[in-house]
């Protein structure tokens, strides 16, 4: 299990020590740093919920933002940070941490900090009449963000797997056709419904093409289950056996439940390629292709173009 990397606030004092022994870039505080804390190689990989960035890196960053903010660190050139007058004058001090509250005694921070919003999100900043409005936010702001993609995320995958439960076998499987068709297979809608379908079991069993020119041809079967009902090696292993008997290399089976671990094994060790999409993955491929769902709302956020301001020397 990975050890938590330590949050932004948590790592200003140590960011701040670097930056006063010279001049020094984010990946290079990044390094130091995760030695200093003992962080192994997969913690110090760690992503954010998007995949972009590491967690390291990205609380660095947002420690070095805040400080600069405050005056204690200056930026004199792309890239590059070091510790000012002000920020050398507070590790003389010997302050045992540095925090948002600490910040929040610098005149340049605390204007700032009032200004943006933040007190509306409950982070500790104090209001027009002085009173808390609670504790800083551990979490960096772009972190808090992400997280709250991902609740909003999973709460929407929810919904479509309670609304496909409710409705009806022949909608299940008209979202099987719309997902696959969405997905590149089967070519047009028209087609992927003349093939899907045929059963009438409450299921979606038949062939589709892998591609629109029928070069190659994918075996479908989905079960329309209670998400407490998990498909099982037996059920697998039919579906399997249908694929033998018609000679077809490929096969996907959907659920709207869940695979039990036996089955899930059992797969791993087939000379066909079977893959197996439970409901969970299911509503993801929904939301990742735009079915069942649409844009509420686009918010963009924007980065400084470094490039922009870089100057030839």
């Amino acid at each position: 299990m990975l050890m938590p990397v330590p949050d932004y606030q948590s790592l200003m004092l140590p960011v701040l020590k670097l930056a006063a022994q010279g001049e020094t870039r984010v990946p290079d505080t990044e390094e130091k740093l995760a030695s200093e804390f003992g962080l192994t190689p997969e913690e110090r990989d760690q992503l954010l919920p998007s995949g972009r960035q590491r967690v390291l890196h990205n609380r660095i960053h947002w420690a070095k933002f805040y400080m600069v903010r405050a005056g204690l660190i200056d930026q004199p050139r792309r890239g590059r940070f070091v510790a000012s007058q002000e920020g050398r004058a507070l590790l003389a001090r010997n302050p045992e941490k540095i925090n948002v509250d600490l910040l929040l005694e610098y005149p340049s921070f605390c204007e700032w900090y009032r200004g943006d919003n933040v007190n509306d999100a409950g982070t500790g900043v104090a209001d027009q009449e002085g009173t808390s409005v609670g504790p800083p936010a551990p979490k960096t702001p772009e972190e808090q963000i992400e997280s709250a993609h991902l609740a909003l995320h999973a709460a929407l995958r929810e919904e479509l797997l309670q609304r496909m439960f409710q409705n009806s076998s022949g909608f299940f499987e008209q979202v099987i056709v719309e997902l696959l068709v969405a997905m590149g297979y089967g070519g047009s809608l028209r087609n992927a419904a003349a093939q899907l379908g045929r059963s009438g079991d409450g299921g979606v069993d038949g062939v589709i093409n892998e591609d629109r020119l029928g070069l190659d041809r994918v075996y479908v079967q989905a079960k329309r289950y209670a998400t407490t009902h998990s498909v099982g090696r037996p059920d697998v292993q039919g579906f399997v056996g249908s694929l033998v008997g018609l000679g077809a290399t490929k096969g996907v089976f959907v659920t709207t439940s869940s695979f039990s671990h036996q089955a899930l094994e059992f797969v791993r060790h087939l000379s066909q390629r079977v893959i197996l999409i439970d409901g969970q993955r299911l509503a993801d491929l929904m939301i990742e292709h735009n079915v069942g769902v649409r844009l509420n709302r686009a918010i963009e956020f924007k980065r400084l173009d470094e490039d922009f301001f870089a100057q030839d020397d």
